[in-house]
């Protein structure tokens, strides 16, 4: 089964797709497909649909939804007589397993792809890092489980991925940066710039950014703005970190601005 969660949820077996229209079925789908070949508990999977008010029919309903499943991937495996729909989504002691091949979920191949970028980046070697983030991220197409409606389980896993996302963004630009492509990135982070007025990260890289292209009173602007927003919604200044850029962008220090301190 190939199943994507990295924008709308998309699940297809044999090329047939099995997403139910239902949107309980969709939540039990999406939280089995995150956790593919692991069993997640009978009440994981409740409080993920009814959260602190389980009904007393909760473990019947619960057996019909994922009946419901069943019969999608069974309508899937209609010509294939050595394969049941039970042995892909398996019943296992205390909860349910969705077997999956490797390499069939695209949020388990984004966070492999990522993981490799990290390491490479860590290793010094920011081309090899830059290649394999840019290949994670071209999974996304769109915030994670976008047409999924989320429970108290699945928007903690909505969370992580979209902060995964952020990190190996950051990540990637910072590779392109230590290659030199200033002026390459710099109408990126305009973008993420302004859609993310409070972020620091990628302020920072769009004022480093501007500084090497030629451009330091941009970015001397772009701090500004982001000053601006951060007094205006949060009453706070910037971090010691970003006013420490500011100061090297006026006094005109490239050593500073080019090399700051290693991402994480």
């Amino acid at each position: 089964m190939e199943i994507k969660v990295l924008g709308s949820l998309a699940a297809h077996e044999r090329g047939i797709p099995v997403v139910p229209t239902a949107a309980k079925p969709r939540q039990l789908l999406a939280l089995l497909a995150l956790h593919a070949d692991r069993v997640v508990g009978v009440p994981t999977l409740m409080e993920e649909i009814w959260g602190e008010n389980v009904p007393r029919s909760a473990s019947t309903t619960l057996q019909t939804y994922i009946l419901q499943l069943r019969r999608k991937i069974a309508a899937a495996l209609a010509d294939d007589p050595l394969l049941d729909a039970k042995d892909v989504l398996v019943t296992r002691l205390g909860g349910y397993l969705l077997r999956v091949q490797p390499g069939q979920v695209d949020a388990h191949e984004f966070e492999r792809c990522s993981e490799d970028g990290r390491t490479a980046f860590e290793l010094g070697d920011y081309r090899t890092a830059s290649d394999l983030l840019r290949r994670a991220l071209a999974l996304w197409q769109g915030p994670a489980l976008v047409d999924v409606p989320a429970g108290s389980v699945l928007e903690l896993e909505v969370l992580r991925l979209n902060e995964e996302h952020t990190t190996a963004l950051e990540r990637r630009i910072e590779a392109d940066l230590r290659l030199g492509r200033h002026a390459e990135v710099v109408p990126e982070l305009r973008v993420l710039a302004a859609r993310h007025p409070l972020h620091e990260g990628f302020c920072a890289q769009l004022m480093r950014a501007l500084h090497r292209a030629g451009g330091s009173w941009r970015a001397l602007e772009a701090y500004q703005r982001l000053r601006g927003s951060l007094v205006h919604e949060l009453g706070l200044e910037p971090s010691a970190a970003l006013q420490d850029l500011h100061q090297a962008v006026l006094s005109g220090d490239p050593d500073h601005a080019l090399h700051p301190a290693t991402a994480d």
